[in-house]
């Protein structure tokens, strides 16, 4: 039987075991973080590792001692977390992506403003590598986007700090948020994130109280997120898409996506992801 190293064991690792055990795979934690790690004991006998730890420093000590190939690697991940790098070559290949800039700490008080004021408001405001809508904001004026570039200018000023930017981007109301699921270059579901009717937030994580909806997408909105995976090479990856009456933009992705029910995804989702497993542990073979 195949050995998968998964890097997580919440809810992808819990969803995973049985339906890939039954094809062959035995998917097992491995845990990277908050622990204490022998440098001098390799991890014997695994075949492939299930997406390159969160914390890269961790994870580098993993791939050493696991010493396997990933299904998303860690410049996987590394791409897919640089929300502005994201953008930035999406719309090089001429993919819907939201008006955004990029703020790099230090920066001048009359350029921030500058940049607000070529927004209408609100406009959202994110720092560059977060997750799960942690850090992110909507804000309505001038005096409030500063104050809140001043809080981010204080952390960045802190010399450990490695990311040093944020993104202002433009604000869709009204826009559904999809969750689009995309292996090896194919569409394989996708699920939308609503908040509850009388919620007074704005933000659709379903980790912030949103309900994910299995539904079926148009065409065009499968071919753009697949268009998106191909762009930055990633294998496993989820596409966050803001969808309006008369437009649609990749907002975000994620290399380390949650997997949800199956019932949320295409048939045959775990025979099709068993398959690029070992094709991901044969690479270690050649």
């Amino acid at each position: 039987m195949l050995r998968l190293a998964v890097a997580t064991n919440k809810e992808t690792y819990d969803r995973m075991q049985a339906p890939l055990e039954a094809r062959g795979i035995l998917a097992e934690y491995v845990e990277t973080r908050e622990r204490t790690l022998s440098l001098t004991e390799p991890w014997h006998g695994f075949d492939v590792g299930f997406v390159y730890p969160t914390r890269i420093m961790e994870g580098g000590v993993a791939d050493a001692l696991l010493n396997v190939p990933w299904l998303n690697d860690r410049e996987a991940i590394l791409t897919s977390r640089n929300k502005a790098g994201v953008i930035a070559a999406l719309a090089r290949e001429g993919l819907p992506v939201p008006e955004t800039t990029m703020v790099s700490n230090p920066t001048d008080r009359r350029d921030l403003e500058a940049v607000f004021e070529a927004f209408e408001r609100p406009v959202v405001v994110k720092p560059n590598s977060t997750t799960r809508g942690t850090g992110v904001v909507k804000v309505h004026d001038a005096d409030s986007f500063l104050g809140v570039s001043d809080y981010l200018s204080l952390i960045h000023d802190y010399r450990a700090t490695g990311d040093k930017s944020f993104l202002v981007q433009e604000y869709l109301s009204d826009a559904r948020d999809y969750r689009v699921m995309v292996l090896d270059g194919e569409y394989v579901g996708a699920v939308e994130r609503r908040l509850p009717e009388d919620s007074d937030h704005w933000k659709h994580n379903v980790h912030r109280g949103a309900k994910a909806t299995g539904i079926d997408l148009p065409d065009h909105l499968k071919e753009l997120a697949e268009q998106t995976a191909a762009v930055l090479d990633i294998p496993l990856l989820g596409v966050d898409l803001l969808v309006t009456d008369d437009r649609a933009v990749v907002n975000e992705t994620n290399a380390r996506p949650t997997i949800d029910d199956p019932k949320k995804y295409e048939s045959g989702f775990y025979d099709r992801l068993a398959g690029v497993i070992r094709e991901t542990a044969e690479e270690n073979r050649d």
